[in-house]
């Protein structure tokens, strides 16, 4: 797969600030954060919000947190330890245990299907695996399915897999990634449709076309 966007890291980086508020809205959007565009961007602001819970709150400020982690460690290659301290960023003090994988079942809306257990699968092989994938845009899109269908944590996967997809799309200059909230309905639809058959052609075209942005 041929990558929309080829720029140099410290635009790609400069790109990504600017458009930091709508990254983290959308990203709480796709996992059911009651926040609005404008509200995220008072939060950011720290301008006092109404008709949002403190968890809400919390959650939004996480994410930009996790974003200002993403940047500080923009040269780190991804590890399994480094998945878990990007979602110990996204869950302080609202998913418990922070930055620890789940220690039971989880259920998926629309499917029957179940991933295992952390404790029944090698993570560390699976992302060395994932590893020898060439083309950085497919890595990265793949590492992007891989962390949601794996549901390594209680909650907070989608995040997760947003921050740490967007860490690899930074520093290959590939833009940033993220899922439109008027398509989020389609996108999770072609998850699970993914989940199920493990063929992830048709998710990886449709975020190839509606979800990569960047610059020339």
């Amino acid at each position: 797969m041929e990558s929309r966007y080829n720029m140099d890291i410290d635009d790609n980086i400069f790109f990504a600030k600017r458009k930091l508020v709508d990254n983290v809205y959308r990203s709480a959007k796709l996992e059911g954060i009651a926040v609005t565009f404008a509200q995220t961007e008072d939060i950011f602001n720290n301008v006092n919000v109404a008709n949002l819970r403190p968890d809400e709150i919390i959650a939004v400020l996480n994410l930009k947190n996790a974003w200002q982690y993403l940047f500080d460690t923009i040269n780190e290659d991804v590890t399994i330890d480094y998945i878990k301290r990007i979602h110990e960023e996204i869950a302080s003090g609202i998913i418990r245990p922070a930055g620890e994988f789940r220690d039971r079942g989880v259920g998926i809306s629309g499917t029957n299907w179940r991933p295992k257990l952390p404790s029944e699968v090698d993570y560390d092989k699976e992302l060395e695996e994932l590893k020898k994938i060439e083309n950085p845009l497919d890595y990265a899109l793949e590492m992007f399915l891989w962390i949601q269908k794996s549901q390594m944590f209680i909650d907070g996967n989608k995040r997760t897999a947003n921050l740490v997809t967007n860490h690899e799309f930074i520093k290959n200059g590939l833009g940033i990634i993220s899922i439109p909230p008027e398509l989020t309905g389609t996108y999770k639809q072609k998850l699970v449709d993914f989940y199920e058959t493990d063929n992830s052609e048709e998710i990886k075209k449709f975020l190839y076309e509606n979800c990569i942005d960047g610059i020339e």
